[in-house]
């Protein structure tokens, strides 16, 4: 019971905080409007035979869906600022439901992105199979458990007043290394990509574009970030929760 109602309270805080939903929700629609708004004529983008809102639409999705995950780093480390956790600690929950109900949150926030940034796209004519939906959003959810491990890291060791600037950085850095916004098909920057989970959420949108998913690579290096930061992840809470 304690748990329904643990999660009832995070999904009330969600809905209610304006900021949070701004950063998460917006953004990428406003981004997206304004990229694929004024091409939306384009049905040839760079001779590849797509169409511009159907090429921005899907790269959005995973740049769209890896920030509404992490922001739940900037919510764990104001609850921390405000005392938040010293609270939990009188409670029953344990770390386990912790980290369920935190990234059970962020899902949830990651659909309301996906299914808002989808709705825009048929609004400027993509048309896709309900196959290529599912798989696409399927395997986005499935690419993103190593980002709910990330937030929760980060949540517990970067102060409120930085995790702002720093998640902002990082999620930069991830979606270029990803290839969110151009293709990287070589060099260096292939190579350190393809070792990250962002390559592989990128991959896993690129579904709808004709691509073919994740070989054993990609479910190798998912699963590996998985249990590294699941680690990480509780051992900062552990510590966190620990001091006086």
């Amino acid at each position: 019971m304690r748990r329904f109602v643990y999660i009832r309270c995070e999904l009330l805080r969600t809905i209610r905080n304006r900021r949070y939903a701004l950063a998460a929700l917006g953004f990428p629609i406003v981004l997206y409007f304004l990229i694929a708004g004024p091409n939306k004529g384009e049905h040839d983008l760079g001779g590849s035979g797509l169409s511009a809102p159907l090429y921005y639409m899907v790269g959005l999705a995973s740049f769209g869906a890896m920030n509404a995950m992490l922001s739940v780093a900037g919510r764990i480390a104001t609850e921390r600022t405000a005392g938040w956790n010293r609270q939990l600690r009188l409670t029953p929950l344990t770390a386990r439901d912790y980290f369920r109900i935190k990234i059970l949150t962020g899902y949830l926030t990651v659909l309301a992105a996906l299914a808002l940034l989808f709705l825009a796209g048929t609004t400027l004519g993509v048309r896709l199979g309900a196959r290529d939906w599912l798989v696409m959003t399927g395997l986005i959810l499935v690419g993103l458990v190593p980002f709910g491990a990330l937030a929760v890291l980060l949540g517990h060791v970067i102060t409120a007043d930085a995790i702002g600037p720093a998640m902002g950085g990082l999620v930069a850095l991830l979606a270029v290394l990803g290839g969110v916004w151009f293709p990287i098909t070589g060099g260096a920057l292939y190579d350190i990509g393809r070792a990250l989970p962002s390559y592989w959420l990128v991959q896993a949108s690129h579904v709808a574009l004709g691509g073919q998913g994740w070989g054993r690579t990609g479910w190798l290096v998912v699963a590996g970030w998985t249990i590294v930061l699941g680690a990480l992840a509780r051992r900062a809470y552990r510590r966190d929760t620990a001091r006086v």
